[in-house]
Parts: structure tokens; sequence; C-alpha cells
């Protein structure tokens, strides 16, 4: 090695290729992708984002998992995350209902537990309860639609319901924003919102 650096002194070719070298491992150790740890220890080039936000107007979903956008109000944005902690969760009739945290939610357990996250609401509210709720109409961010049978809602954009879905039963995302449960609905909304 010795031998190598003094002949680099006296030829100034080898010199700057050595440079040369030595510059473009260091570029690329940077530009290198970082590496995050998945849970079993896997390496992932795309690592979790605690808060990532959609570009400003509309939530976007990411492998089921809705991602708020930037300019939504924080109240919105607590809205989507505490429904993004249920969406994995099964279909069960009732559930959501005599407790907050549930093995299953049932439609209007689903919505009540998504509006409970953004202090909304402080009980679960079932469907026909929810017809009547908070202002008549659509929302700007959350639109709860309603009846005696069923409820979901458009939050930012995007459709929180436990209808319609190929992704197993309960609560979900979904882009359409279509029911996909018959009979007419009363829309409603939290004020302000």
């Amino acid at each position: 090695m010795t031998n190598a650096l003094g002949a680099a002194r006296r030829t100034p070719a080898l010199c700057i290729s050595i440079a040369v070298l030595v510059l473009v491992a260091a570029l690329l150790a940077v530009s290198a992708p970082a590496q995050a740890e998945t849970p079993g220890g896997v390496s992932s080039t795309t690592p979790e984002v605690e808060n990532p936000t959609a570009p400003p107007g509309k939530a976007i979903l990411v492998r089921g998992r809705a991602i708020p956008p930037a300019d939504a109000p924080p109240a919105v944005k607590k809205v989507i995350a505490a429904a993004n902690k249920i969406r994995t969760k099964p279909y069960i009739y009732g559930g959501g209902h005599g407790r907050w945290w549930d093995a299953g939610y049932d439609c209007s357990g689903a919505v009540s537990f998504a509006l409970h996250g953004g202090s909304l609401i402080d009980t679960p509210m079932p469907s026909g309860s929810l017809a009547g709720w908070g202002s008549a109409g659509k929302g700007r961010w959350i639109t709860v639609y309603a009846n005696g049978g069923h409820a979901y809602a458009i939050i930012a954009g995007l459709r929180w319901d436990t209808a319609g879905t190929t992704n197993g039963t309960g609560p979900r995302w979904h882009k359409s924003l279509r029911a996909q449960a018959s009979g007419p609905f009363t829309a409603r909304h939290p004020a302000g919102y």
C-alpha cells in the first residue's frame, strides 16, 4: 500500500484516478436508498412514514390504508388515523357498540369509532341515530350517510364502509364513493367539517 501511494504521488494521472474512485464511492454511499428494518428483520427500501400526508384536497389509499390530505384539518386527520387502526378488523354485528376497542365492528360501530378518533362523538351510535346526528347535508371533509339499517362515511374523498369489499368483511376504505348497501340514506356532517 505504501508503494502504491508513493507511486501515485509521482504519477499525476494515477493520483487523479484514485481521487475519482474515492469520490464515486462516496457519492454511491450517500445516494443509496435508506434501509428500514421491518418486523422479522427483513430490510425494506420503503420505510413506513409515521405521519405521511397526501397532496391537498383528497386522501389516497396505500395498501388499504388511508393517507390524509396535507390540507385536512387536524380533526379530520385524527378521524382517518382512528379508522386506519381498525381497517383490518372483521365485521361483527353489534361490534364497537359496547366498547370502543372491540374484536370486530359493524357499520355504525366502525363509523362511530372513526368519528370518536376526531373527538366528534363521545359514545357509539347505531345507524338510525347517525341519520339524525350532526348537521344536515354533505360536509366539506366528512359526510355520514345513514338510515335505519346501514351507515357509512365519506371522509376526505374516500368511503369508509363495511359493505362492498373484496378484501374481507369489516371496516375498509374504498375509492368508490357509491354505497353498496341499498335504500335511501340521509347525509349528515359534523359542523365545520
